[in-house]
């Protein structure tokens, strides 16, 4: 049995080292606290686990004994709870508290728990029990670090549900990542702390050790992303997993900590002066000024040249490539790659139409003008106004989700062509050289105006029914600094 016992505990050390090793290849590329705090776990069992082996072939002693206590029953449960923390908690006081604890009692503990006298050090090849060589002081302290670390991982598990129930996909991993772990740690603070036969001690070890490893290779894995590196070709080492959560949450809708909004309100203008009852009025129109004859409309090229870019054409990246004659005027009336908030009578319609309303002075021409109408002109030069809020985002679609994804884009579109005055352009576009890629470019006219945007039915409803079909999401914030907005053709159907 004791060949048996040093078997599985030298098999469960070398398992442990080679989770060590991974966590701290980890570690270089991603320098997060709970993985800092699990391979300090994770190195403790595997020397645990290496003097378990060592004392059933040649014996225990005083030095393997505190070794053996030292690793695998203080700091192994310890700092798996202490990683639990670090991984869960989004405020930096509590992993900092977390820090300072874990490290102030693990200092103290060792200290005593070297130091202090044992009661007995006659030993043989079976694994000893604390409780029968431990005097008052290591043993109180091993029973207030476990009595720690079982709370601390319960609490945890109760976190991750919590955040699980209306989290997104990182919540998801974080509580199967705390479903692996909280059993193993709780597992391992039993067998330190009762009469358990070594077989069962030793197997114990080498399972949390498993869990851990297996938790970072899996649940905790680096999230992949194709269209990462595309827009920084130096990148070298990868964001840390919090950071990438935070990139990816931004395109998730704002809480909504104001009156909801139903389909039939719209946002106030900031010049306008509630009516009695709550209800909002409608403001005057604002005549057009006398503009110019616009000349031919010139296709930005933006969507096209970024599709271009992230779509990785080498052919075009080996040579020079005259941007300036990629940007000129198209042979067609107007863009085909998307639609826009701002629509205009057909090319072919009548120049002054006799019922058409005074068009707004932003240049924009739209059907239904006689709904709103913005709150203040748009002088006829100058630089843009400085608040104007900008979004560039780029969708990666589901292969198949195409037309769906259209589909609800367009019906997005005209909710905010008939119902939000603040939101200057809302433009859908279709990547002709990657054909699963979509690129919305948004215009408000302050952050107030973002905010409202996104309390919108129709928005809420955008943002929930794309999930199914968006493989990824970049979003870029917008300044303006110069502008020139001048109707779209569209087409009559």
């Amino acid at each position: 049995m004791e060949i048996l016992v040093a078997v599985i505990a030298f098999a469960g050390a070398l398992l442990a080292a080679v989770a060590a090793g991974a966590l701290i290849q980890r570690l270089r590329d991603e320098p997060e606290g709970w993985l800092v705090a699990w391979t300090v776990a994770v190195v403790g069992l595997c020397l645990a686990l290496g003097v378990i082996g060592f004392g059933y072939l040649a014996g225990f002693g005083g030095v393997t004994f505190r070794i053996y206590q030292v690793t695998g029953s203080l700091v192994a449960p310890l700092w798996l709870a202490i990683g639990l923390v670090q991984l869960l908690s989004e405020k930096v006081p509590p992993r900092f508290l977390a820090w300072l604890f874990g490290i102030a009692l693990t200092f103290v503990s060792v200290v005593i728990m070297v130091w202090d006298p044992l009661k007995t050090e006659e030993m043989g090849t079976s694994l000893p029990t604390g409780s029968t060589h431990w005097n008052v002081p290591p043993a109180y302290l091993l029973i207030g670090a476990h009595t720690v670390a079982v709370l601390v991982m319960l609490a945890m598990l109760v976190v991750a549900g919590l955040k699980w129930r209306n989290g997104d996909e990182y919540d998801t991993d974080n509580l199967h990542a705390t479903v692996v772990i909280v059993p193993s740690g709780l597992a391992l603070v039993g067998a330190m702390r009762f009469p358990v036969p070594g077989l069962f001690t030793t197997a114990l070890l080498a399972v949390a050790a498993a869990a851990v490893w297996y938790t970072v290779l899996r649940p905790l894995a680096p999230y992949e992303d194709d269209d990462e590196d595309d827009f920084d070709d130096d990148h070298e080492e990868r964001s840390p997993r919090r950071e990438e959560r935070s990139q990816r949450r931004e395109e998730r809708p704002m809480p909504l900590d104001e009156h909801r909004m139903t389909p039939g309100d719209r946002p106030m203008f900031r010049d306008e002066v509630p009516q009695q009852g709550g209800h909002r009025g409608m403001p005057e129109p604002v005549p057009a000024a006398d503009l110019p004859p616009a000349p031919p409309r010139r296709s930005s090229g933006l969507g096209d040249l970024v599709a271009e870019y992230r779509a990785g054409d080498e052919g075009l990246r080996g040579r020079e490539v005259d941007y300036a004659a990629r940007m000129a005027a198209p042979l067609d009336d107007g863009p085909s790659t998307g639609y826009i908030m701002n629509g205009a009578p057909p090319m072919n319609a009548p120049a002054n139409p006799p019922m058409t309303p005074p068009a707004p002075a932003t240049g924009a021409l739209f059907p239904g003008a006689d709904l709103f109408s913005p709150a203040q002109q748009q002088p006829g030069a100058g630089r843009p106004s400085p608040s104007i809020y900008g979004l560039l985002t780029v969708f990666t679609i589901v292969d198949g989700a195409g037309e769906a994804f259209d589909r609800l884009a367009e019906a997005t579109v005209e909710a905010v062509r008939r119902g939000e005055p603040d939101t200057l352009v809302y433009a859908c576009h279709a990547v002709k050289s990657a054909p699963l890629q979509r690129i919305v470019y948004e215009l408000y006219r302050d952050e107030v105006a973002y905010r409202d945007h996104q309390r919108q039915p129709h928005v809420e409803r955008f943002v929930s029914e794309r999930q199914a079909m968006v493989l990824a999401t970049n979003v870029i914030e917008l300044d303006v600094n110069a502008a020139k907005v001048v109707p779209l053709p569209m087409v009559t159907y």
